[in-house]
């Protein structure tokens, strides 16, 4: 064999053997435990950094208690910026979406290019074995508290460090809010309460599809228009909120019987303003500091909902017990969301923690509410959700049956001024049959059957005065 065979076999040798040491490496790899990976991942990976020109900026999930909107922004822009070198990405849809959902997979890499600069996103997901001891991010005050804390690098040359900063991140930041709201579904949260630790995973949201508009309402027009002119005005005046030195946020306050309407009222509010809404249950609420990181957690544009707050809370027992309680352990005292703690959610400094939202109570008893609740300032604006109205009828007549005029709406009419009967009452016996006459007939029955009952009561009233 020739000098130059040789020479060839042994480099043949060399990039075999070589290749079976990777192959060998790759496999050992693959079988360490995915902290180990990860710690190998990032030392190799910052060795190469040490030695180039390019630098890395970590885009941390959280600042502090609040979430940091360049990770967020980054999260919705890099979903659709998938490069042909990508070789996982993770995909979704719930069955209401209209489109797919495509975002990075950990550790996974993403090259973008932007205006001639080049720019390598990596999404960085380190697992913690243990939920005290193996990590601390000084960022994110929850890292601690977590199986995993997520990042993005991203990485570019030297010398784009003030491109970066004063054109492509504001860039991506306009670019995520306009991808948002094309894309947008709305969701309703609900309390996790055994992730209370991690902000990230405390509310748990579901698509929300419910049908209710404005259109739809059974409200008198006056009264609806009076509450779309307050939503609309306030969604115009972040500036004003802001020379007036006040939070960007509105309380309502949705009083009435039971049946009259208001959750209807809140998901027709959500659908309008493309608001999602946050269902905070407060029996589930353990203590005021649990309130505050609630509220922390919950995003810009949305509806905060406390509904049958009288139920659900004894404001003033508790506000009883502890000021008849002062010698009480503080620790004990903390376990309890007081009058004081609910205030301060709703009108306090930590209620300034975030930019047009509103704050919606429902009762059904208006009269067993703390004042302190009421005022101006905490609920701004007062809705009473009355009994079904003729002209509600009229409209839940359309809504239903298809129908604007009928023969026997006059007596239906009449009835309904004279009776206490809520839109949902109505609803149900309008939903009884397909055929209109037999619905407005079972209607009709039904409101005697209301009017006898309501002068039976007066009658045993009077008896027993």
């Amino acid at each position: 064999m020739s000098s130059s065979g040789e020479s060839n076999l042994a480099i043949a040798k060399t990039v075999i053997s070589a290749i079976g040491s990777a192959a060998a490496m790759s496999m050992l790899i693959h079988n360490l435990p995915p902290e180990v990976q990860d710690y190998l991942f990032f030392g190799l990976r910052h060795v190469f950094i040490k030695f180039s020109n390019q630098l890395t900026m970590v885009i941390d999930e959280f600042d502090g208690m609040v979430s940091n909107e360049v990770y967020e922004s980054a999260q919705i822009y890099l979903g659709s910026k998938l490069s042909p070198d990508t070789r996982r990405f993770k995909i979704s849809k719930s069955e209401k979406e209209k489109s797919f959902n495509t975002s990075m997979e950990r550790n996974e890499e993403v090259t973008d290019y932007y205006k001639g600069h080049k720019f390598k996103w990596i999404w960085v997901c380190k697992q913690i074995q243990t939920s005290r001891e193996s990590f601390y991010n000084p960022r994110d005050i929850n890292s601690t508290l977590r199986s995993e804390v997520r990042s993005y690098e991203l990485m570019f040359q030297r010398k784009s460090k003030d491109f970066v900063l004063e054109c492509y991140l504001p860039y991506i930041i306009n670019e995520a809010k306009l991808q948002y709201l094309e894309t947008k579904t709305l969701k309703i949260h609900t309390m996790d309460y055994e992730n209370m630790h991690d902000l990230s995973e405390v509310w748990t949201p579901v698509s929300l599809d419910h049908p209710a508009t404005f259109e739809t309402l059974a409200l008198d027009s006056e009264q609806k228009d009076e509450i779309l002119k307050d939503l609309d005005r306030f969604v115009k005046r972040k500036e004003y909120y802001r020379k007036v030195g006040k939070a960007w946020k509105r309380g309502y306050l949705l009083y009435g019987p039971p049946g009259t309407g208001k959750s209807s009222l809140i998901a027709a509010m959500a659908n309008y303003l493309n608001f999602d809404i946050y269902d905070l249950e407060l029996t589930e609420v353990k203590k005021n500091s649990d309130l505050r990181r609630l509220l922390v957690a919950t995003a810009n544009k949305s509806i905060l909902v406390v509904e049958d707050i009288d139920a659900t809370i004894d404001l003033q027992e508790k506000l009883s017990s502890r000021g008849a309680s002062p010698s009480k352990d503080s620790h004990e005292e903390e376990s309890k969301v007081t009058l004081s703690g609910l205030l301060n959610f709703i009108d306090g400094l930590w209620s300034s923690c975030g930019d047009e939202r509103i704050i919606i109570f429902t009762t059904n008893h208006e009269e067993k509410l703390d004042p302190a609740l009421l005022r101006p300032g905490r609920m701004d604006v007062h809705i009473h959700m009355s009994y079904c109205t003729p002209d509600g009828f009229k409209l839940l007549a359309s809504n239903y049956l298809g129908i604007t005029e009928h023969q026997l709406f006059q007596e239906i009419e009449n009835l309904i001024g004279a009776t206490a009967v809520t839109p949902a009452e109505v609803a149900e016996k309008l939903m009884k049959d397909d055929e209109v006459d037999i619905a407005l007939k079972s209607l009709i029955d039904f409101l005697h059957m209301k009017e006898k009952e309501h002068e039976d009561i007066k009658v045993e009233e009077e008896e027993n005065e």
